[in-house]
């Protein structure tokens, strides 16, 4: 990682913006994604026990997706489609995949979505990505292809390669790149994964 980009991006961010993302001037790019009441929803929403409760839960993400800024308008409406259609057996396997995704088998919990995704050409790195951010805003990513790509080019990052279709070892990776660049500045620049992304992408 370029770390003297980095740095230098940081500079021009907060020249601008004393108080990162709780600066007065951040207020309009705040109020509209709408995170810290999409978190509180999602959190509350998706306990261990209700992720028991398969109609529940497949009602819960298409709310959570069709509220949720950040991902685009043009794959909402199918995705609400993909699971009003989905039988009693597939809201349990949908409600499955969920739970092992933000509480145990994180790995296999995202594979599995994916492939559910997959047939209905829905496996999109936003939809995939959303809910889990959403949950633990200040572990889990919210990958969107665009700032990624231009986040992994300008920091100069070579051992991590994009792909348009989901997989769990290039979360991992962006992960990691993440918690990394966390480490290198300062806290009101990362008050969860998404804002630490923007930051990057209006700045590199």
């Amino acid at each position: 990682m370029n770390l003297d980009k980095l740095q230098d991006a940081q500079a021009s961010f907060l020249a601008r913006y004393p108080d990162g993302f709780a600066d007065a001037s951040m207020q309009a790019v705040r109020s509209k994604h709408n995170v810290d009441k999409l978190v509180q929803f999602t959190q509350a929403a998706l306990t261990r026990e209700q992720c028991q409760r398969p109609q529940y839960v497949a009602d819960t993400l298409v709310t959570i997706i069709s509220r949720s800024s950040m991902v685009s308008r043009f794959e909402k409406p199918p995705f609400k489609r993909f699971v009003d259609g989905l039988d009693s057996d597939g809201k349990e396997l949908l409600a499955r995949a969920l739970e092992h995704r933000l509480y145990d088998r994180k790995g296999a919990g995202f594979e599995s979505f994916v492939d559910m995704l997959k047939p209905h050409k829905l496996a999109k790195w936003a939809v995939v990505s959303a809910v889990p951010f959403y949950f633990a805003p200040r572990r889990e990513v919210f990958v969107k292809p665009t700032t990624v790509k231009r986040i992994i080019k300008a920091l100069e990052v070579p051992d991590l390669q994009y792909h348009a279709t989901p997989s769990w070892a290039f979360y991992r990776g962006y992960q990691a790149l993440m918690r990394d660049v966390k480490k290198e500045v300062s806290p009101s620049l990362a008050p969860n994964y998404a804002a630490l992304s923007g930051f990057l992408m209006m700045t590199l």
